[in-house]
C-alpha cells in the first residue's frame, strides 16, 4: 500500500498521522496487554521469573554459601544480563512486523489510531507484560531469597527489580523500534538477532581489542595500586577513561554498574576499596551510576523516537 492511500485511511504521516492521543495509545496497549494474558505469556514468564530466582536461593542454600543482598544481587545479575534481553527481544520481535506480515496492521489502522499511537501502544502493552510478570516473579521469588539470604535488604532487593524493569524496557524499545521499521518477522528475528550479537559478541570484543592495544603500547593506560591478602601491594593497569566510556554504551554494562547502588542501599561497600584506588581524583560523572541510569534512559528514549519518525513514513 502507498504512503498516499494510508492518509486516505487515516493512518499515514498527515496531520492526524503526526499527532499522539492518549486515549489511542492506551487502547492499543491494553488489548496488546489482554492478548498477552489469554495466550498466558504474562503467567508464562512470571513463573519464569520466580523459578529463576528461586533456584538462585536454592543453590545457595544447598551450597550453605553466606551471601548478603548484594553479592546475591551481583551473581543474580550476571545472568540477568543475558536472559532479560532474550524475553525483550523475543516480546518485541513481532510487536509489529508479525501485523504487518498477517495485514492485521491495515485493520488496526483504520481504527482511529495513528501510526504513533500504535508504536506507543505496543511499547507500552509489551513494557506491562514484561514489568508486570518481573514484580510478580521477583516478589515471590523474594521468599525463598529472604530465607536463603543471611542479611538481606528488602530495599536493595526492590531497587534491584527497578533497575531490571527498566533495564528490560530498554531492550524492548529497540525490539519494538526495529520491529516497527522491518517489513516482514524475517526480517525483525535478524534484527534481534543482529542487536543481541551487536552488544554480547561485537562490543566485547572491542573491549578485548581495545586492551590488547593498550597492553601492545598503541597507548596508555592507567596504572594503579592495589593492596592483596597479607598486606601485599601490587600495580594493576586499567584502560583510560575514554575506552571506558566506549564500553558503557552497552545497555548490559550500564545495567551492572548500577550494583554499587544497591551496595550502598545495603550498607554494603562492595567494590569501594577497588573504586577509590582505580579512581583517586574520583570516578569520572560518566562512569557513575546515576550516568549509567540515564544511559539506559537513552536506549529507551532514542529507538522509540527514531521508530516514531520511521513508522509514520514507511510503506505498509
Amino acid at each position: 500500500m502507498s504512503t498516499d492511500t494510508g492518509t486516505a485511511a487515516g493512518s499515514t504521516s498527515g496531520p492526524a498521522s503526526s499527532s499522539i492521543n492518549l486515549e489511542s495509545v492506551r487502547a492499543v496497549a491494553k488489548k496488546d496487554f489482554q492478548d498477552a494474558v489469554r495466550s498466558w505469556l504474562f503467567w508464562g514468564l512470571s513463573l519464569l521469573f520466580f523459578l529463576f530466582m528461586a533456584a538462585v536461593a536454592g543453590i545457595i542454600v544447598w551450597i550453605d554459601a553466606d551471601f548478603n543482598t548484594t553479592q546475591f544481587i551481583s551473581i543474580v545479575s550476571l545472568v540477568c544480563k543475558l536472559l532479560i534481553p532474550l524475553v525483550a527481544l523475543a516480546l518485541g520481535w513481532q510487536s509489529i512486523a508479525g501485523e504487518r506480515d498477517s495485514g492485521s496492521i491495515k485493520i488496526l489502522l483504520s481504527l482511529p489510531h495513528s501510526r504513533k499511537d500504535v508504536v506507543l501502544g505496543k511499547l507500552l502493552g509489551r513494557a506491562a507484560v514484561l514489568s508486570l510478570s518481573l514484580i510478580i516473579g521477583f516478589l515471590i521469588g523474594m521468599v525463598a531469597v529472604a530465607l536463603a539470604l543471611q542479611d538481606f535488604s528488602y530495599s536493595a532487593y526492590i531497587a534491584f527489580l527497578a533497575m531490571t524493569i527498566l533495564y528490560g524496557v530498554a531492550y524492548l524499545s529497540i525490539a519494538v523500534s526495529l520491529s516497527s521499521v522491518t517489513s516482514s518477522t524475517t526480517i525483525a528475528g535478524a534484527a534481534m538477532a543482529g542487536i543481541f550479537v551487536l552488544f554480547y559478541i561485537v562490543w566485547n570484543t572491542i573491549q578485548r581489542a581495545l586492551r590488547e592495544l593498550m597492553y601492545m603500547g598503541y597507548f596508555e593506560g592507567v596504572t594503579y595500586t592495589m593492596s592483596g591478602p597479607g598486606g601485599q601491594s601490587f600495580e594493576v593497569t586499567r584502560l583510560p577513561n575514554w575506552a571506558q566510556f566506549i564500553n558503557m554504551i552497552d545497555p548490559g554494562t550500564s545495567y551492572q554498574n548500577t550494583i554499587t547502588i544497591f551496595s550502598a542501599i545495603s550498607g554494603d561497600q562492595l567494590g569501594t576499596a577497588f573504586r577509590e584506588a582505580a579512581y583517586p581524583n574520583g570516578i569520572p560523572f560518566y562512569l557513575q551510576e546515576w550516568f549509567s541510569f540515564l544511559i539506559l534512559l537513552f536506549w529507551i528514549v532514542v529507538p522509540i523516537a527514531i521508530a516514531l519518525y520511521r513508522f509514520d513514513r514507511v510503506d505498509i
